[in-house]
């Protein structure tokens, strides 16, 4: 593979100070405007893990207000915050808690909230064939009717994961091509992704990703975790690359995660390292020793249910009537018991950071 074959990934350390000037710098560098065509409509794919806000888990405010800097200033107007909700995941409280609302307001950008009206789901025939969704839902599969035809950026942090050991760029549209029943994937989760990137190849006019690492999380994600501060940015039209970028950086070996070696081996993007072209600053050295084996209760309950002793009763406990069981499960533990007893003392120490700061200013 030459040099010029190899995917490009741009990195770049930044600071609240130069946080705009970095992300400009950033997509630049990843040669953005070669994918994503100024005569389409752009969606933001801004990511909401929680509804609270805590570091790391959700697109930071300022990763948002410096894309749509970036674009507007290159001469692209029509752009279009796009949100999803889940199960146990309020958008709409997330938008604000998160202090997306705050800039999309400011720069009169219109927002869609993917799992309410009179957004409208359609159903979609991929072109390729795919790993696993078909089987999943047999009785179709629905995308947003608004995704078709747009260009996308999906804006995800930099942060581990319980199912996918980390989630970055490719996960993020979990949440936009999947809707309200996305949890029926989650024992198959990493084949899903790799679905999810084939179908958003064949839909969008144009791909990229801008990833925050300036608050980044290492455990059990995407939300029970501990915070750090490595102040970097990585961006890339490969969505595949981007996340093996991020897992090598958090200490992982890019090809031992499932959905990456998949989505590699399918020709979808690169997760070989050595194959990928490095522009910015130096990533050499770089180890922030991240791990994902920890679990929460939570987890370690889905993961009985997925792969476990439980499996046998997982579309009876999760495709049922009865489901709201787990939802509640799930909003009793990271909303009453984590959030109040572990998670506010770090987020106390968090906003005392100057990313804290940052985000207090919001």
């Amino acid at each position: 593979m030459t040099e010029k074959q190899k995917s490009i990934v741009s990195f770049v350390h930044t600071k609240p100070e130069t946080i705009f000037h970095d992300i400009n710098r950033l997509m630049h560098l990843g040669n953005y405007q070669s994918v994503i065509d100024p005569a389409k409509e752009t969606l933001l794919k801004i990511n909401i893990s929680w509804q609270h806000w805590y570091p790391a888990t959700s697109t930071s405010p300022w990763q948002l207000e410096g894309v749509i800097r970036t674009l507007q200033d290159d001469g692209y107007n029509n752009l279009i915050g796009a949100h999803n909700g889940t199960v146990v995941v309020d958008s709409y409280e997330g938008e604000i808690n998160n202090k997306h609302k705050v800039v999309t307001d400011k720069y009169s950008i219109p927002t869609i909230h993917l799992d309410s009206e009179p957004n409208r789901w359609i159903e979609y025939q991929p072109i390729e064939n795919l790993m696993v969704l078909n089987d999943v839902f047999p009785e179709g599969i629905t995308i947003p009717e608004t995704f078709a035809g747009k260009n996308i950026i999906h804006l995800p942090t930099m942060k581990t994961h319980v199912f996918t050991t980390m989630t970055g760029a490719m996960k993020n549209a979990f949440g936009g091509l999947l809707n309200r029943k996305r949890h029926w994937t989650h024992s198959v989760i990493h084949e899903t992704l790799v679905d999810l990137l084939t179908i958003q190849k064949e839909i969008h006019s144009g791909i990229f990703a801008v990833m925050d690492g300036t608050f980044a999380g290492d455990g059990p994600g995407p939300r029970a975790m501990q915070w750090h501060t490595p102040g970097i940015l990585i961006g890339s039209s490969d969505q595949v690359a981007i996340d093996a970028v991020a897992a090598h950086l958090m200490g992982f070996d890019p090809m031992s995660i499932k959905f990456i070696r998949l989505a590699h081996e399918k020709g979808l993007g690169c997760g070989d390292i050595s194959q990928i072209n490095f522009v910015g600053d130096d990533i050499s050295g770089i180890n922030y020793g991240f791990t994902s084996k920890q679990n929460t209760f939570a987890s370690r309950g889905q993961k009985l249910i997925y792969w476990g002793p439980m499996k046998p009763l997982e579309k009876l406990l999760l495709q049922t009537p009865i489901v709201p069981w787990a939802f509640l499960a799930s909003n009793l533990y990271h909303n009453g018991y984590w959030l109040n007893f572990i998670g506010k003392k770090r987020i106390k120490k968090a906003l005392q950071t100057p990313w804290g700061k940052l985000f207090s200013k919001y």
